[in-house]
């Protein structure tokens, strides 16, 4: 991660005690370069709040007729009006039934926490480094870092700042930008395959966190289960 007046070839990402340069993670590198900056999703990514929101969806999906199974994995990564409208439901004010669904989910906070090591490595990146890039709507956002014990960060993109959701990569391509920094120079944190399609679309390195996956996700980026052996460190020249 180049970090700092002028950002070092050799800042780490560090997983362990192992020291090397470059970013890395175990006893083998994941990157071998540098970031400028760190994005990281948050449903799923930096807090559990996946059982909370399929609650809430899925109550809202058996009022629709919906089977519920089946919908559930529609909602994860994306805005909910995305979702919504992709379904095409007749007679339904798609506008409303996200703003009964938001107040629904601001309302249900219930098991929301960090994923684990995760408040201790935000808290370690300096604040003009690094970014939560969500589909949530702020005031949403806003809600479950605080039930998370997470504060917000310095720069929040949420469902709201970009025309268009995940898979499109408009949030991350403005995290970088309100960053300061090239998206080429950063890497992304997801757990949903829709913000992996995002991410790779934008032209940024992605880690795929898998803390809270019931079945395995086939992918190619390197994958991590949580945050507690994850440090960044930084060089200065």
């Amino acid at each position: 991660m180049r970090i700092g007046r002028a950002l070092c070839a050799s800042a780490e990402l560090l997983q362990g005690d192992r020291r090397g340069t470059d970013l890395v993670m175990s006893e083998s590198p994941l990157f071998k370069r540098t970031f400028g900056a760190l994005l990281f999703d948050m449903d799923g990514t930096i807090i559990s709040s996946v059982a909370a929101a399929e609650r809430v969806w899925a109550a809202w999906a058996q009022r629709q007729g919906l089977d519920v199974a089946t919908f559930l994995p529609r909602i994860h990564g994306v805005r909910g009006i995305d979702v919504i409208t992709g379904l095409d439901l007749p007679g339904i004010d798609a506008h409303a039934e996200v703003q009964a669904i938001l107040l629904a989910e601001i309302e249900d906070v219930g098991g929301i926490e960090a994923i684990e090591g995760a408040a201790a490595f935000l808290a370690s990146l300096p604040p003009n480094r690094w970014a939560i890039v969500t589909s949530s709507p702020r005031q949403l956002a806003l809600r479950r870092l605080e039930a998370a014990g997470l504060p917000p960060p310095a720069v929040l993109v949420t469902g709201e700042d970009i025309e268009h959701g995940k898979p499109a990569p408009d949030c991350f391509l403005l995290a970088a930008k309100l960053l300061g920094q090239k998206i080429e120079d950063c890497v992304v944190f997801e757990d949903a395959p829709a913000g992996i399609q995002a991410a790779e679309a934008a032209g940024a390195a992605v880690v795929v966190v898998t803390a809270l996956h019931k079945h395995p996700l086939d992918t190619n980026h390197p994958t991590i289960t949580g945050y507690g052996k994850l440090t960044a460190a930084l060089l200065r020249v």
